[in-house]
């Protein structure tokens, strides 16, 4: 069976449950607030060192924010 990726929608949760705006997200992570609202529309996705700085930040394996 293979998996959905949900990163989308995972992100906008995780953020949310920690009260962050975009913006705030984006400043930790050193990129545009406008980024952060393409990879939660789901127009892109990070690099995978973005992605690495994301799981590592919520505290979130790659399986579970991707999945």
């Amino acid at each position: 069976m293979v998996k959905k990726i949900k990163f989308a929608e995972n992100l906008r949760n995780l953020r949310r449950s920690m009260d962050m705006t975009q913006k705030q997200l984006a400043g930790v992570l050193e990129v545009d607030q406008r980024t952060v609202s393409a990879w939660e529309r789901g127009v892109c996705e990070p690099s995978f060192a973005l992605l690495a700085k994301i799981c590592e930040f919520f505290g979130e394996t790659f399986d579970e924010i991707l999945t």
